[in-house]
């Protein structure tokens, strides 16, 4: 039941919030969380915070979820002292009144409080070389700033997200099951999946062989994730920290190029339009590479990789959604995740088409 206005009133008086409470407005654009943007005047200056009931549906610890935030954004936090916009590079967490950054209403609800992030821009699709150099840059920070932050001390919030293995595994279960009789509808699409189950747990296997390190990643580095300044001209922050758990820094670099160098949109279904854009992939990997100074040689090496990998993964994902009936991705239409499974199909044979400039680029 979504909360109303009066009960989200009240919710707001648990936080630490000076000052005088002038509007508050559901957030309509969300998917997960139900999120409220409020305003409160503090000595005569307007201040805005976001309001979030997290959905334990799709995060069944929010303890250990804000845990993770916390934890990360304090780091983070400790890096950047000294910059007088240091609110505009990191997210706030306002605690409760008993200095806990969730509060749980009556009816079991779990809810939290960011300070807003005014003056910034965000961007839904990479629109040019610079643009994209930006977006690798702020990828590339983030870790950085994390670099030295010990991944195993964050709790798995979403157990094996990136595991290959393990969505294979839930692949076959859907195929074995079939309770929608749609196999037939995706031979083409199963037999490519098992051509490429070898390569495709390539970053999986080498991280729980220890030959990658365990690092703290963020695990949904789509440039609408990013907050940039006004005028385009610097990443300042990335956002939705819900996912931040322990990793593999090339799950982060993987997120960033398939939906960074996509020329057409997710869910296409004209495929003809589907390709890897490489000079915005090349700009993806430079701009990274200006502070990812931490990587391993084996990380370096599977860069590139990283993109076939994590869009592989999502191909998977989406045609078991598919199979299963669509119960995990919202769809408009009746094969809609057969439509998304196919995209990243395209794009992975265009990565391979372009390999050799994929590699030489980066």
């Amino acid at each position: 039941m979504r909360p109303t206005q009066s009960m989200v009133r009240e919710i707001l008086t648990h936080f630490a919030i000076d000052g005088e409470l002038l509007s508050l407005k559901l957030h309509t654009e969300g998917h997960i969380n139900t999120t409220f943007f409020s305003t409160f005047e503090y000595e005569g200056i307007p201040y805005r915070y976001t309001h979030q009931r997290i959905n334990t549906e799709a995060f069944k610890d929010p303890v250990a979820l804000m845990k993770n935030i916390c934890a990360v954004t304090g780091h983070i936090r400790s890096k950047l002292e000294g910059y007088s916009d240091i609110d505009r590079r990191v997210l706030t967490v306002v605690l409760t009144k008993s200095g806990e950054p969730l509060f749980k209403d009556s009816q079991g609800g779990y809810w939290r409080t960011y300070r807003y992030i005014d003056h910034v821009h965000t961007y839904n699709t990479i629109e040019n070389e610079e643009q994209a150099y930006l977006f690798g840059e702020a990828v590339g920070t983030f870790q950085l700033q994390l670099a030295d932050f010990d991944g195993s001390s964050l709790s798995d919030t979403i157990p094996r997200f990136h595991d290959m293995r393990l969505r294979y595994e839930q692949l076959f279960l859907a195929i074995r099951t079939n309770y929608h009789g749609r196999l037939a509808a995706v031979s083409d699409e199963l037999a490519f999946f098992e051509e490429n189950k070898r390569r495709g747990c390539v970053l999986s296997d080498a991280l729980s062989e220890g030959r990658l390190p365990l690092r703290v990643t963020h695990n949904d580095t789509k440039v609408n994730n990013v907050l940039f300044s006004l005028d385009g001209s610097e990443a300042l922050c990335i956002i939705d920290l819900d996912t931040v758990m322990p990793g593999s820094s090339l799950f982060d670099t993987g997120d960033m190029i398939r939906t960074g160098s996509n020329t057409a949109e997710e869910d296409t279904t004209d495929l003809d339009r589907v390709d890897c854009a490489v000079e915005i992939h090349r700009a993806l990997l430079s701009g990274y590479r200006s502070n990812a100074t931490f990587l391993t040689t084996l990380e370096e090496e599977l860069l590139v990789e990283s993109g076939r990998t994590i869009t592989q993964i999502m191909a998977v994902r989406f045609l078991t959604d598919y199979l299963n009936g669509d119960v995990y991705y919202h769809t408009e239409r009746e094969d809609h995740n057969r439509d998304r499974a196919r995209t990243q199909i395209a794009l992975m044979k265009a990565m391979d088409k372009r390999w050799t400039e994929l590699i030489k680029g980066a």
